[in-house]
């Protein structure tokens, strides 16, 4: 958007990265046009993003914005702020949070709350999934717009440094990466992987998200060929997509999961569970086993490493099916529609001079 010559900016919360102090860095006030700002949070665990989303709500409220986009069901409980100052308001639900396991009471009860104001107050619902848009129009009456994740066909990097880290080769390893949230399914894998045959290694990578318990019982389950990485990114992250035998998706629930779409995008054989979030996403270009079935994941993925041929067929056929299933350019463009609705301002700046739109 920013580079068709709209002013974007985005709020960030304060405090620690999300995976811990040990990957905090040095602020930038910008990126590839995007103006970067950081409102006042409350560093403090199940408070932060809370904290954080007032904050931001606030700042763009009386901020000089045309339209405010929130993004998930938690920040938008403020929702209603901007919209009483007479801004264009956009929400965008990327999952039904309030079901996620890690939640307490108070935190539900507060994501619940912030899903009917968007219903309430939003202009516009954007929605990842057929699924999570069948659920807003049977229960709230609501129409959304179904407008998913979109992904660009990534090059691929040499295995250089997780063979320094952690000795990982090419094609060595089964590879989970996401956050660790009892959602995703991860202690389905650790388990099916204890009757896998196969010298290659399971690799978890990234971290908790107010889960340390979760990841502690991780541990504890996995034996000595499970390697937990903990949060990645840049070129560990990378080489870790481009290098990976297959990787899996277990989960129990998601939105529209980006790591799958990077997976596939990096020419991955995958593997997922059968709910309906991730069955569509890769039709019948992975493989897929019923959700939270240990015996038919262990199966099914034992079998995969039994036949390469099979995950090369897969591997073959999972970049230009995913880039072309969902395209960046076709997600800036249909949510840009949104925001030019009944919106005299935008409607003028939609076409900057000088500016060519990518298709």
């Amino acid at each position: 958007m920013a580079a068709l010559g709209h002013s974007v900016t985005c709020y960030n919360r304060s405090g620690h990265h999300v995976s811990g102090s040990e990957f905090d860095s040095s602020a930038s006030y910008l990126y590839k046009g995007v103006r970067l700002k950081n409102v006042w949070t409350l560093d403090k665990r199940g408070l932060a993003a809370m904290s954080a989303s007032v904050s931001a709500a606030f700042c763009a409220a009386f901020g000089k914005y045309d339209v405010v986009h929130i993004h998930a069901e938690g920040p938008s409980f403020m929702c209603w702020l901007p919209k009483l100052l007479r801004k264009r308001v956009i929400v965008t639900i990327h999952g039904l949070d309030w079901a996620r396991a890690k939640w307490g009471k108070f935190a539900s009860w507060y994501i619940k709350s912030g899903e009917k104001n968007a219903v309430r107050f939003a202009d516009e619902i954007i929605v990842l999934s057929e699924n999570v848009q069948k659920y807003f129009r049977q229960t709230y009456g609501r129409d959304t717009v179904f407008i998913p994740n979109g992904v660009v066909r990534m090059q691929k990097r040499e295995a250089e440094e997780i063979q320094k880290l952690w000795g990982l080769q090419k094609d060595s390893y089964v590879l989970f990466l996401g956050r660790l949230v009892p959602e995703k399914g991860v202690h389905y894998l650790i388990e099916a992987w204890k009757s896998i045959k196969t010298d290659k290694k399971l690799v978890i990578a990234g971290g908790s998200s107010d889960t340390q318990d979760y990841m502690d019982r991780l541990k504890a389950l996995a034996g000595d060929d499970v390697l937990f990485t903990g949060f990645q990114q840049g070129q560990a992250l990378e080489e870790l997509y481009s290098n990976a035998y297959i990787y899996v998706l277990p989960s129990d629930l998601e939105g529209m999961p980006l790591s799958l779409l990077e997976a596939m995008s990096y020419g991955n054989c995958c593997m997922v569970s059968d709910i309906e979030e991730c069955a569509k996403v890769v039709e019948d270009h992975a493989a897929v086993f019923e959700k939270g079935n240990i015996s038919d994941l262990q199966g099914k993925l034992q079998e995969l490493l039994d036949h390469p041929e099979e995950v090369k067929k897969y591997k073959d056929g999972a970049s230009v099916f995913i880039c072309k299933k969902y395209s960046w350019d076709d997600v800036v463009d249909k949510t840009l529609g949104l925001y030019r609705t009944n919106n005299r301002h935008l409607e003028k700046r939609a076409k900057p001079d000088g500016v060519q739109e990518k298709k």
